[in-house]
């Protein structure tokens, strides 16, 4: 059974950081494409950030550059997003997604989805 487990969230000060962990099982998690997006309620669901395991390649949402970074930990089958100099607009659910082929921005065409943990930005 695949699973993501988000962590981490909870409400931080603007300016101040955020360390954001997904823990997968049930899969291959080294081959998977891994991706965080946030949603706010009444909007879809927006890319943030993603890893293409083939490339190695990282991709960003443009309001998250220079702030926000991905990374992963293959041995602990972790993915994590380090927030920094957050913002009251960072304010959302932030979810973890994994896909073996697909790593762009539209979050339908990633398999495997977390429950979600969120993120409350005070001005």
């Amino acid at each position: 059974q695949v699973r993501l487990v988000e962590s981490g969230g909870g409400l931080v000060q603007a300016g101040g950081s955020l360390s954001l962990s997904c823990v997968g099982s049930g899969f291959t998690f080294s081959s998977h494409n891994m991706a965080w997006f946030r949603q706010v309620p009444g909007k879809d669901r927006e890319f943030v950030a993603v890893i293409n395991r083939r490339s190695g390649g990282i991709s960003y949402l443009d309001s998250v550059k220079g702030r926000f970074t991905i990374s992963h930990d293959n041995a602990e089958n972790t993915v994590y997003l380090q927030m920094n100099s957050v913002n009251p607009e960072d304010t959302a659910v932030y979810y973890c997604a994994a896909d073996r082929t697909y790593y762009g921005t539209e979050a339908r065409k990633y398999a495997y989805w977390g429950q979600g943990t969120q993120v409350t930005v005070s001005s």
